[in-house]
């Protein structure tokens, strides 16, 4: 089965893309709006020599810094 064969499903996407002559390649509209990526947007790139490449929005930065790094009490004041 092709990934277009698959069903569509809410808050979810899939597709195949080609890279490009200079390693590029589209994130297809789907998957920019289902973020809410637009032009001129940072988006941030993951790589895994195991589990592969991800790429998410550039907010996904920020949430993971709070995550690792939580505002102490003296932050508040």
């Amino acid at each position: 089965m092709s990934i277009e064969g698959l069903p569509e499903q809410p808050g979810k996407f899939a597709a195949s893309v080609k890279v490009g002559p200079k390693g590029q390649i589209v994130i297809p509209k789907g998957a920019r709006e289902l973020f809410g990526i637009h032009p001129g947007d940072t988006v941030l790139v993951l790589a895994d020599a195991e589990r592969g490449i991800a790429v998410l929005p550039g907010s996904a930065l920020d949430q993971m810094i709070e995550t690792g790094f939580p505002a102490s009490p003296q932050d508040g004041q």
